[in-house]
């Protein structure tokens, strides 16, 4: 089969590889439609904290497929899934308490083990989740980062009518947008650095786009861009009280200056976010098996398998100044 596979460091191509084998509680899926982001950028440059990755490596961790045996009291041969990306070992003390994201064992499709950018991929059948014929398999491919924001947003209580401000224009960031109104904010404010993204940016839901730093200070800021500056900035737009939340994943080892005082007699809260746990995963399933959920606009730039370095120089930026872009998918059917 064919599968984009990251060699080592810098070293990214489409190569043919065995068929992969089942064994005991996994089921074979055939990908239909994968999504790239930055993080896969960072796995093919090796700036991701290297205990969170194994070389060589298949990526695609943002994927919907087609399961190609049956998962009893979930799905039968053929029917559409979305799996779980960070598989959880469900005995350490993190499982046990709900959080899954942090389980002492760290494994996670298209990190530690093969992605789905291939034609076909071995999964835990624990894992998988149906798809309903009704829902839309481009909004389905946006699950996986969804479910990263989601639970970002739902680990604490958020009250209504806070004046949101999202630092960044990718597709978190734009997701966030999206997501965060249904919190019934007064205000969202998406700070990003391409005036081409500002189309996306109100298609999401925000009521502004700009790319210099908005006047007065925010209730509740998104970092969502992964860099240094965007987490300076996503403190400098804090208001007294506010939350912070860091969503992106900057290279391993940055640092900014931080002024404790200013944290302190502005009462700020600093919230981390990893990745997702398997409940907020699973109601981000359901919310788009419903119908409530369809962030299929935010999908700009759509190749194929054969395809897939143009992928990648999309992600890079390898776009007109003008040309707005939003989530890079590839198509593996």
């Amino acid at each position: 089969m064919r599968a984009l596979v990251v060699r080592s460091p810098h070293d990214v191509a489409l190569e043919t590889l065995a068929e992969p084998i089942t064994g005991d509680d996994e089921v074979l899926v055939a990908p239909l439609l994968a999504g790239m982001c930055g993080t896969d950028l960072e796995l093919i440059d090796a700036s991701i904290d290297p205990a969170y990755v194994h070389y060589p490596l298949t990526l695609g961790h943002e994927w919907v497929g087609q399961v190609l045996d049956d998962v009893p009291g979930v799905a039968s041969h053929g029917d559409r899934v979305v799996v779980e990306g960070v598989i959880p070992c469900g005995d350490c003390d993190e499982c046990l308490i709900g959080a899954t994201n942090r389980c002492t064992i760290y494994d996670e499709i298209g990190f530690t083990r093969a992605g789905a950018i291939a034609e076909r991929i071995v999964v835990p059948r624990r894992l998988v989740h149906r798809i309903d014929e009704s829902a839309n398999v481009d909004d389905a491919v946006l699950i996986e980062p969804m479910a990263v924001v989601w639970r970002a947003l739902t680990r604490f209580s958020l009250r209504d009518n806070l004046n949101v401000a999202v630092v960044g224009d990718g597709t978190v960031a734009l997701l966030a947008a999206h997501l965060v109104r249904r919190f019934r904010p007064a205000r969202v404010v998406v700070v990003g650095r391409r005036a081409a993204q500002a189309s996306l940016a109100r298609a999401a839901g925000a009521d502004e786009f700009v790319t210099d730093p908005p006047q007065g200070r925010f209730d509740l800021v998104i970092e969502a861009a992964g860099t240094g500056p965007s987490a300076s900035s996503a403190l400098a737009l804090a208001g007294r009280g506010a939350t912070v939340i860091l969503l992106g994943l900057p290279a391993h080892g940055t640092i900014i200056d931080l002024a404790p005082d200013d944290l302190v007699n502005n009462d700020i809260v600093i919230q981390g976010s990893f990745a997702y746990t398997s409940q907020s995963f699973t109601e981000v399933v359901e919310q788009v098996n419903l119908g409530n959920l369809a962030p299929s606009f935010l999908i700009t730039h759509r190749y194929s398998l054969e395809r897939a370095n143009d992928a990648i120089g999309a992600l890079r930026g390898d776009v007109a100044d003008d040309e707005p872009r939003g989530k890079v998918v590839i198509t593996l059917t």
